[in-house]
């Protein structure tokens, strides 16, 4: 199982072949938006297996979506949020 990362934009324009990836090869994709990580897209067999996954399993698990996870300063623009 393979896990790969795209730009939102990369996995808005490739979506169907993203999909086929997926369900065909297992593979996992973290979904980014200027830079940082805000979703991830599995197939439904993999979820299911996370769902009764053990316990040491899920933590694991838990501890990969901290890592990926963005951190926002309330009240802090995001780079390229700015107007001008």
């Amino acid at each position: 199982m393979t896990t790969k990362t795209v730009s939102s934009t990369t996995a808005q324009n490739n979506f169907g072949r993203i999909l086929d990836d997926v369900v065909q090869n297992e593979a996992r994709y973290v979904i980014k938006r200027r830079s940082s990580s805000q979703a991830i897209l599995l197939s439904l067999a993999d979820f299911e297996s996370l769902l009764n996954a053990h316990e040491g399993e899920r933590q694991q698990i838990g501890s990969m979506i901290r890592e990926l996870s963005p951190v926002y300063d309330l009240g802090e623009p995001l780079e390229g949020d700015i107007i001008k």
